[in-house]
């Protein structure tokens, strides 16, 4: 079966089977997922499959239709979104491994001081998190943490907080991160419009997080800085200029502040100018026509690709040999992301074609219950059981992607929002970014929950409320 004929398995399951049927198959599809994750400690790559499967077969759907379905719905994510996962972590990587990110950090971190720093990490934070995936960031920022922490002697939560906020939020409501594209190809949401109403809500989101929150929780909670920091030549913020020989690489000069900021931005840029373009120009003009193609996410991300291989690679004295070594070397770290996301990608196209989406349409229009919030709460319950935030994001797009062809471009935009909003709520023991938060700052575990989980739940409901005041205006 193809994508195509997708929509005649959703009907002859809707005829086949009943409301309750459908439901219960959406129940018991999610709980099967839920428990394989949680309790069985399964990959969710096969937690997925196995839920998917299980789902069908309830909803009363043929085997050989499941399978079809599933397959279909695996190459339309990989198609849609596997493509810019890989761009984006190509681009992440020459960013870490030139030395561009911490020059970053070095540069801004020089600059600012006492009751400002706070306020730059998060910056920094959020600038560096655009292109990077949030371990990869976690574990480029907290070096600099723990050594401004110590050089400063000032509190390690009231630095580190806002760092890990303006990852943390980039990563949930911002493309081209996974969890963004997921939910912007399963309800066939504006990129652009996307992009651009996550980094409105970004800016809040990360204010109230970040510095707010951790300049509270520094006076509660108290996390000493550790006494010595080890850390690579190009780590230390009075000495931005020097070579590195980080793991028996060559040492090499480090791209300029203004060179790895600009190749950051680039494809973000681009694909805000095509949003403007097309709210703004008449279809068919030349101008708008050449900000649709330079502003295609595809297009965006390769163009920023080409020029970090010059701005980032070349500067920081890589070979070709070298570039395409540190190219080749993002994808394996990235080979489970992107079966979770196909996976998912699966899972949601046997929710929509066995008719769930659509029973939940249906009945959140007679309990008149909002879009956005629905997508919400459904995130966080998965969020919150599973512990992964793509998961979270997978499933919910998949059960209101039906309500979202009701709505107009604007709100399409904001219901992926809302659902990522949703897939941050309340991180804990069954997330893997809460045993390393934990682990990197030192804390015990009810630390770790009155800091990181109480920072995730905030940007959360913060992000949430923000969208929400959006909707009123748009």
């Amino acid at each position: 079966m193809t994508a195509l004929a997708a929509p005649v398995l959703a009907a002859d399951a809707i005829t086949d089977a009943g409301t309750s049927q459908l439901v219960l198959a959406a129940v018991l599809g999610i709980a099967i997922v839920v428990l394989l994750i949680a309790w069985a400690k399964w990959h969710p790559f096969l937690a997925l499959i196995i839920g998917a499967g299980a789902l069908g077969i309830i909803a009363g759907a043929a085997p050989g239709d499941t399978i079809d379905s599933f397959t279909a719905g695996v190459g339309t994510t990989v198609g849609n979104v596997g493509l810019l996962i890989a761009l984006g972590s190509m681009i992440g990587a020459l960013l870490a491994e030139s030395g561009g990110a911490d020059g970053i950090v070095n540069t801004i971190v020089r600059k600012f001081t006492g009751n400002a720093l706070p306020w730059a990490m998060a910056g920094v934070a959020a600038l560096i998190g655009l292109p990077l995936f949030f371990e990869v960031g976690v574990v480029l920022l907290v070096p600099i943490v723990l050594l401004v922490a110590q050089r400063t002697r000032g509190s390690l939560l009231k630095i580190g907080i806002p760092a890990l906020a303006g990852l943390s939020v980039l990563h949930g409501l911002v493309p081209p991160h996974p969890g963004p594209l997921v939910a912007v190809s399963s309800l066939n949401a504006d990129l652009g419009l996307t992009l651009a109403f996550g980094l409105i809500c970004a800016i809040p989101t990360v204010i109230i997080a970040g510095p707010v929150f951790g300049t509270f929780i520094a006076k509660r909670v108290d996390v000493p800085a550790p006494a010595r920091v080890a850390t690579s030549a190009a780590a230390e913020p009075d000495n931005p200029d020097a070579e590195r020989d980080a793991g028996g690489r060559d040492a090499r000069r480090i791209p300029s502040f203004w060179a790895a900021v600009l190749t950051v931005l680039v494809p973000i840029v681009l694909m805000l100018l095509r949003a403007i373009a097309e709210l703004t120009m008449d279809e068919g003009t030349r101008v708008r026509t050449v900000f649709e193609v330079l502003g295609e996410p595809v297009v965006a991300l390769l163009f920023g690709l080409l020029l970090a291989m010059w701005t980032l690679g070349k500067r920081a004295g890589f070979d070709r040999a070298q570039t395409s070594s540190v190219i080749g070397g993002s994808l394996p770290p990235i080979a489970g992301i992107l079966l979770i996301v196909a996976a998912g990608g699966g899972f949601k196209q046997v929710l929509v074609d066995a008719g769930v989406g659509t029973v939940v349409a249906d009945a959140a229009k007679d309990a008149n219950i909002s879009a956005l919030l629905l997508g919400f709460l459904v995130a966080v319950g998965i969020r919150v059981a599973t512990g992964s935030a793509t998961v979270a994001t997978i499933t919910a797009a998949g059960i209101v992607a039906p309500l979202a062809g009701t709505l107009e471009k604007p709100e399409v935009a904001l219901l992926a929002l809302a659902i990522g909003c949703g897939s941050l709520f309340f991180s804990h023991v069954n997330d893997a970014g809460f045993w390393l938060v934990k682990e990197y700052f030192g804390m015990t575990v009810g630390q770790t929950i009155k800091t990181w989980s109480v920072m995730e739940t905030i940007i959360s409901v913060v992000g949430f409320a923000c969208v929400m005041l959006l909707d009123v205006f748009v």
